[in-house]
């Protein structure tokens, strides 16, 4: 049912975790792959073992950046289809200890950047009659979380910004969805443990405590971002879809 031969994606925060995961699956599902990530080193990696898949080294809080990566899909691939704005970061702490600079961070790279590659990526879609954006949220953009929030109120943003994207666009046929992750085995889940001074066996331990007894891992988030991205998912756009082990449940 999931068939993406022939179709272009940027994924954004492709360096690592999910990012990296989601792109390698779109690429073996037959898409064109622009991974867009910051971490140079790790992005060319990534691109080198993900057949048909070019990187593109991208700050995603910068118009510049964004502008230029979504264009480089256009020059290498002719166009958009797929847009998965992936990227994103975390600052476990309360409205009392969390830095402005910190706070500003977490906006632009979660928020605003959802904006940005978005911006420069559906005119491409409009002219190519269509495509799918996927934004990546949280299970704590539908409910809150203690010590987090920054993060918390970006995702809960993400959700809704979702909704109004799949409102406006909708017209022109392109779909926008959010898939929100519960806790997943990538890099951020691990640094999140040292930002709380706790052991990261015991936070992956307390994390799986869900009905599934597990976290998640980049290829079930990939997987559902596949489907979304498909023509599975053709009447599928405002959704907002937790993928966490029923957490939220």
């Amino acid at each position: 049912m999931i068939d993406l031969t022939g179709k272009r994606a940027v994924v954004t925060g492709a360096a690592s975790g999910i990012g990296r995961a989601t792109a390698g699956l779109l690429a073996e599902l037959g898409a064109s792959v622009v991974l867009a990530d910051v971490d140079a080193e790790a992005g060319e990696e990534a691109a080198k073992a993900i057949p048909n898949a070019l990187f593109s080294r991208c700050d995603v809080s910068k118009a510049a950046d964004c502008e230029r990566t979504i264009g480089l899909a256009r020059e290498e691939f002719g166009g958009v289809d797929v847009l998965f704005n992936n990227a994103g970061i975390i600052r476990r702490s309360t409205v009392c200890e969390i830095t402005e600079d910190d706070w500003d961070l977490v906006m632009a790279v979660n928020i605003k950047s959802i904006m940005l590659m978005s911006r420069y990526a559906v005119p491409l879609m409009e002219a190519a009659g269509g495509g799918s954006i996927v934004n990546t949220g949280s299970g704590w953009g539908i409910r809150g979380g203690a010590q987090a929030v920054s993060y918390c109120a970006s995702k809960g943003a993400v959700v809704n910004m979702t909704r109004a994207m799949a409102i406006d666009h909708g017209p022109r046929n392109i779909r926008v969805n959010c898939v929100c992750p519960g806790d997943t085995a990538t890099g951020m889940l691990a640094d999140e443990a040292r930002q709380l001074g706790a052991p990261v066996e015991t936070f992956y331990a307390d994390a799986a405590d869900r009905p599934l007894g597990r976290i998640g891992s980049p290829r079930d988030i990939a997987s559902t971002v596949a489907f979304l991205a498909s023509d599975a998912a053709a009447f599928v756009s405002g959704a907002v879809l937790a993928v966490d082990g029923a957490g939220t449940a």
